[in-house]
């Protein structure tokens, strides 16, 4: 049975639902130990293929990080990418990506047929390889301190999808970010969290990032955005779970659909 958040456990009134229930039910069902067994699986078909495909430079160097096991909420976005144009269709059409490895994750979107995409690296880039370096120089990635307004007008995107970026931020920042996220999106933006008592990609989080990542609940996240006034997208929630279930796809991480603001 899951839990509900016990400020929305109070009653409705006839014919309304509670919010987020879709999202809290469908993340309930995943143990973390679970999701880890399904992520090595992914990430050796995933590497299996880039390898035997002849990828880039840059996909072969992000999915290379994978070995050391770990859940990456960025990688994750090559799983969830069918189900995700289920739910949005003409709306990933123009899409911002906003975490680490955005190089990696625009290179892979521009691949899909009828998408534009751009990217937003949260922190310093160590270490690029040519492909990401061309598209720093075109401006389709960006490099920029997401705890400050976005350098985007508003809804300059139909969807943004952000993964790994948003666990690393405290509460204090996270009030202004997310509501940047919905701005600069006009259809509607996506959360990929990861669970609490995962283990993470093996990367230097206390150089990199400033604090390891704070792996929150369910409940957490939902509290968080009912209390800032954040509305479920719960069309695009239904269509990906339905696409999903299709398939037994099970996500590795937290997959919230949000309302960009109107």
């Amino acid at each position: 049975m899951s839990r509900r958040p016990a400020s929305l456990s109070r009653r409705l009134g006839d014919g309304a639902s509670i919010p987020f229930m879709g999202s809290l039910n469908s993340k309930s069902r995943t143990s973390p130990f679970l999701s880890v067994g399904l992520l090595v699986l992914g990430a050796i078909l995933i590497i299996g293929y880039v390898y035997s495909s002849g990828g880039s430079s840059g996909d072969k160097a992000y999915l290379s990080r994978l070995e050391g096991g770990g859940v990456s909420c960025s990688t994750e976005i090559y799983q969830a990418l069918p189900y995700l144009k289920k739910a949005y269709g003409d709306s990933m059409h123009k899409v911002l990506h906003v975490g680490p490895e955005s190089c990696a994750v625009v290179s892979k979107l521009l691949k899909e047929e009828d998408t534009e995409a751009w990217g937003l690296e949260p922190y310093d880039l160590d270490e690029t390889d040519a492909n990401c370096k061309n598209l720093i120089r075109k401006g389709i990635v960006r490099v920029a301190d997401i705890k400050f307004p976005l350098p985007y007008k508003s809804k300059s995107f139909s969807l943004v999808i952000v993964s790994d970026a948003l666990d690393y931020l405290s509460p204090k920042y996270l009030n202004k970010t997310i509501p940047e996220l919905a701005r600069v999106s006009s259809d509607g933006f996506v959360i990929l969290s990861g669970y609490p008592g995962q283990r993470r990609v093996k990367v230097a989080e206390m150089s990199k990032f400033g604090r390891p990542a704070k792996l929150r609940s369910s409940t957490w996240w939902i509290r968080f955005f009912v209390q800032t006034k954040l509305e479920e997208n719960e069309v695009a929630t239904k269509k990906f779970e339905m696409a999903a279930a299709k398939k037994a796809y099970q996500s590795t991480c937290q997959i919230f659909h949000l309302k960009s603001l109107h």
